[in-house]
């Protein structure tokens, strides 16, 4: 053999080694992160009004969020990992949600987005959601055009395609009023109740006498209102937010229209009839039925501070432990989690006895009930 031959067989023994050391060096460090990535927390996004207009159905929502959570990391959490909720402040605003679901995406990097809560906050990512197949779940929206907004887009909250109608058959039907006012916000949600709602209205019979929408930001509805007041209905349909509802209510009564007014779902916020006293008597409003247990609304208390629970919270709470279901099901992969989306079956929950979804992911049942206020209180009409 000869020296070079010896060169080149010193090499390769030299090289076997030092690739076995760094193999016996490797082995013992991807374990270690298999295992941490196994006990890294499962993290959802949560896009909702934390602040500004409809605040406190915002975070009474998170309240029921947060409760949820807790039961399923007490239960093990999802296939061992800890669920991990990440709240964003959507501000019942498009570009405000837009940016929250874009930071939750690209930058949290999360399994999928229960929210947002006003329609307006969720019609402004569905797009962009539903081109990176993140799935999405909202808890609260109801705008009609969110049932063809993609494949990756859910909801637990009836389309306005149900709320619409049933107010107008109310309205025609039971209290036998044929000439209605309405009153609007120019939002998703608002322009989708207000478009089914005259639709159902006229085709009942009845007779739209005014139509008057304003800004979400606004709070002096004066113009519209004595528009309305000089067409002489017998009833007020009032579709608002809770500030602009605050100031519109007061102002009505203030001008002298003195019809009786009925309300969408946004009002079922204690805060409106804590704040317009006397001129709220009366009023009337329609919102999902959701049948709480005690259990539900004990821990409610313990967390918020009171007996409300609002509109959109018993879904919240339901769309968290939807999602949770599915992942353990299927892993986070969201494809996987979309399609099991389409087949689940969710029984027992707070705000519905069965939970299913359609083929456009809307939810398959709803019923409604209609609460009055009486000394500013807000009860179910008898």
């Amino acid at each position: 053999m000869n020296k070079t031959s010896k060169i080149v067989i010193a090499l390769i023994a030299v090289l076997v080694i030092i690739l076995g050391v760094v193999a016996a060096r490797r082995a013992p460090r991807q374990s270690t992160v298999q295992t941490a990535n196994a006990k890294e927390p499962v993290k959802i996004g949560f896009i909702g009004p934390l602040s500004g207009d409809a605040v406190n159905i915002g975070l009474n929502a998170k309240a029921a969020v947060g409760i949820a959570v807790d039961e399923v990391n007490q239960a093990g959490g999802i296939n061992g990992r800890p669920l991990e909720v990440i709240y964003e402040d959507g501000q019942c605003s498009g570009q405000a949600a837009s940016n929250a679901a874009n930071k939750l995406m690209n930058v949290d990097k999360v399994s999928a987005i229960l929210g947002g809560l006003c329609s307006s906050e969720t019609m402004s990512f569905t797009a962009a959601a539903n081109n990176a197949q993140q799935v999405v779940l909202s808890p609260c929206s109801s705008a009609p055009a969110i049932t063809n907004a993609g494949d990756y887009i859910f909801r637990d909250y009836p389309s306005d395609s149900y709320a619409g109608k049933f107010a107008a058959d109310y309205i025609y039907n039971t209290l036998g009023k044929k000439k209605t006012a309405l009153l609007y916000v120019k939002s998703d949600w608002g322009e989708g109740i207000a478009k089914v709602f005259v639709d159902s209205y006229q085709k009942d019979g009845g007779q739209i006498v005014a139509n008057e929408g304003y800004e979400q930001n606004s709070t002096d509805l004066r113009t519209q209102l004595t528009k309305i007041k000089a067409a002489n209905p017998d009833m007020l349909y009032f579709v608002g937010y809770t500030e602009a509802s605050i100031a519109g209510i007061k102002q009505a009564r203030e001008i002298g229209l003195t019809v009786p007014m009925m309300g969408a779902d946004a009002w079922d916020d204690a805060t409106i009839w804590s704040k317009v006293g006397a001129s709220g008597e009366g009023a009337m409003y329609a919102v999902i039925y959701a049948p709480m247990n005690d259990t539900f609304r004990a821990k409610m208390a313990a967390v918020v501070g009171n007996s409300e629970v609002t509109t959109c919270s018993p879904q919240a709470y339901d769309g968290l432990k939807i999602l949770a279901q599915v992942m353990n099901q299927v892993g986070t992969d969201p494809t996987a989690i979309k399609n099991a989306l389409y087949k689940v079956q969710y029984n027992n929950g707070v705000s519905g006895q069965s939970i299913a979804f359609d083929q456009n992911g809307d939810l398959v049942n709803a019923s409604y009930v209609v609460k009055v206020v009486h000394n500013g209180q807000a009860v179910n009409k008898q």
